[in-house]
């Protein structure tokens, strides 16, 4: 089995991130926010607007677990997908877990300029986006220290995670330990 799941706020990188390990790896990579789109024929702003936050994290819960069936594969999460029901505890149960992790400052930079519409920081100055993150952020942290390791999402050193996946021998997922790098 070789699975892993990048958590972490959004746009803190995950999906760049998990495309560059995929390559690196010879893994598959799915970027759960747009299998959902692939899958509902939405976009994830869109099916907020049309059936609210609950739907989609019922949806979204539903793809997770069909991606958690696959192997050879890197998984980009949603930002908010660890903090759903069980998520967590079966992503951390099914997948070796890295947290991709930002300061409040830099992902207020990286949200403000994002081309991506993100529902939930939409429609927010950049005060009220500011204090959305900091709030955010300590509560979703919780769940995404549980991950088995955290990497800083600035810059970010691809080698470095590798080097850490090959030490721990993740495709055997035998002796997972808390790590940061």
């Amino acid at each position: 089995m070789g699975r892993i799941a990048l958590v972490g706020f959004a746009g803190c990188g995950k999906s760049h991130i998990g495309k560059r390990l995929a390559h690196r790896l010879n893994y598959d990579f799915v970027d759960l926010d747009d299998a959902f789109e692939e899958i509902y024929h939405l976009s994830i702003a869109d099916f907020f607007q049309k059936y609210g936050e609950a739907a989609f994290r019922l949806c979204e819960q539903k793809v997770l677990n069909d991606n958690l069936l696959k192997d050879n594969i890197v998984l980009a999460l949603g930002g908010g997908t660890p903090c759903f029901g069980l998520n967590m505890q079966q992503i951390v149960e099914r997948c070796f877990t890295v947290y991709v992790k930002m300061s409040p400052v830099s992902l207020h930079h990286r949200l403000q300029n994002a081309k991506r519409i993100r529902p939930l920081t939409q429609n927010l100055n950049s005060e009220d986006l500011m204090s959305y993150i900091e709030k955010t952020l300590a509560l979703r942290e919780t769940y995404y220290n549980k991950a088995q390791i955290c990497v800083k999402g600035e810059n970010f050193d691809l080698e470095a995670l590798v080097e850490t996946l090959n030490s721990l021998n993740v495709k055997n997922d035998d002796n997972l330990c808390q790590k940061n790098i």
